[in-house]
């Protein structure tokens, strides 16, 4: 049972695939966090441009 544990416990299967779905949550929170903060300015110069045009 001992011996079964401590397999258990060095089994690294699988860590891989953790790491990389944080890294990929990591990404998607800073892509969220830009949008969020340039969208006002993106949402004005659109506007702008639109008045300019008109």
């Amino acid at each position: 049972m001992k011996n079964a544990l401590k397999n258990l416990w060095k089994d690294e299967r699988g860590q891989g695939m953790a790491e990389y779905g944080l890294i990929i949550a990591l990404v998607a929170i800073v892509v969220i966090i830009a949008l969020t903060t340039m969208g006002g300015k993106l949402k004005g110069k659109f506007d702008h441009i639109s008045n300019t045009l008109k």
